[in-house]
């Protein structure tokens, strides 16, 4: 790598102030401790030293993000074939899922990071590291068949509206990526929510209506419960996800492969993951106990399994700028998300995937909770210093 560092070290005078280059500092700077460590200490007031910096960071979630990548982009191929009746081989089905996946990935951070990058240099910051990970997450959270036009503009509003108006990364209230999919389920609810457009097109086929296969449905499972309608799609399948759904979001394996390497590396909070497990298998329970219709009805453990839960739960809720900070908060935090995604499910057919809407409510509660928790520790530790 030494040929690489000599390369930086001789370009940095065109970037530096009185270099031709000086209004692409921030954009230099960007690259280069993008590819090395910086060198330089934090010079905000308030810090945490550690032995990596927040980009190696940021690249160990895009690490732990890609089993949910490689599935997805595999189950998109899958599920078309599927639909289309054709027996087509795995690496085929890897092709036409990449051919379809790819793409919203560059979109994503082309047009994130060029927005990043114009705030950036007119404010003449750092290039924030943040949309390393919110780049990825944007198009696994997405129908596989979106137009890359709703991909740029659900982009464009998480990161205008979902962080630079709060001051960039570190800074904002809510989760972008979140931003962007909720944006874009309540503005274009059809492309977002698996049913079959006006052209005939559907969300999480590759095709038009007329190359299905007889009894083919495009509904997935949380729609289906919806509806009234068993599932069809027994639990293995669930666990493994071999089911319809945004490109990241079947697969509770390939998230729990995700979540092992977080919680190792100490970047995921696993009070945080637990307490949201636990949270929505409480609440399912207690609708198990009321019962009446399909939803109360369905076995608790089958809100963990559905839709975006295990997603959610692990990339999501754990998110450490807009999540709870204190220890005590962070489990109350997770435990609220469970709670609350099962109860939207259950309470609002119209929304069954209540977990990207439960997150958003509790980023915004997040520092209330972290207020109450110290207030508590506070009374705690004054009732024991007054004995």
């Amino acid at each position: 790598m030494k040929f690489l560092r000599d390369a930086f070290d001789k370009a940095r005078p065109n970037f530096s102030e009185g270099g031709k280059f000086a209004f692409l500092h921030s954009v230099f700077d960007g690259f280069e401790t993008f590819m090395f460590v910086p060198g330089h200490a934090t010079h905000s007031k308030v810090h945490v030293r550690d032995g990596i910096d927040m980009k190696r960071t940021m690249i160990t979630v895009v690490v732990a993000m890609l089993p949910v990548l490689l599935f997805g982009i595999w189950n998109v191929g899958y599920q078309h074939f599927l639909a289309t009746g054709e027996g087509e081989s795995m690496m085929e089905q890897v092709i036409t899922g990449l051919i379809q996946v790819l793409p919203i990935i560059v979109v994503s951070y082309g047009v994130g990071l060029g927005i990043e990058f114009y705030f950036a240099q007119r404010r003449g910051h750092p290039i924030n590291e943040g949309f390393l990970v919110s780049g990825l997450l944007i198009p696994l959270i997405l129908p596989p068949t979106i137009p890359l036009w709703m991909v740029a503009l659900g982009t464009a509003f998480a990161v205008i509206i979902g962080k630079e108006v709060f001051g960039g990364s570190g800074m904002n209230l809510l989760n972008p990526a979140l931003t962007a999919r909720v944006f874009l389920f309540f503005a274009y609810p059809a492309y977002m929510s698996g049913e079959f457009l006006s052209n005939g097109d559907a969300v999480w086929f590759l095709g038009n209506r007329e190359a299905l296969v007889d009894g083919f449905t495009g509904a997935t499972s949380l729609s289906q419960i919806a509806a009234g309608v068993d599932i069809q799609y027994s639990v293995w399948d669930m666990f493994m996800g071999f089911e319809k759904g945004s490109i990241g979001e079947t697969s509770v394996l390939a998230t729990l492969i995700g979540a092992f390497i977080l919680i190792i590396s100490g970047i995921g909070s696993w009070k945080i993951m637990s307490s949201v497990f636990v949270g929505g298998f409480l609440m399912g329970t207690v609708f198990n106990m009321i019962g009446g219709t399909p939803f109360l009805e369905m076995p608790a453990y089958y809100h963990l399994l559905i839709g975006g839960f295990a997603f959610g739960a692990v990339y999501m809720a754990t998110d450490p700028v807009s999540a709870a900070q204190t220890e005590t908060g962070k489990i109350i935090y997770g435990l609220l998300i469970g709670v609350m995604t099962v109860l939207i499910r259950v309470a609002n057919p119209a929304y069954p995937e209540g977990m990207m809407m439960a997150i958003l409510l509790m980023n915004v509660f997040a520092p209330t909770i972290d207020y109450f928790v110290v207030e508590s520790n506070k009374k705690r530790r004054l009732k024991r210093a007054t004995v």
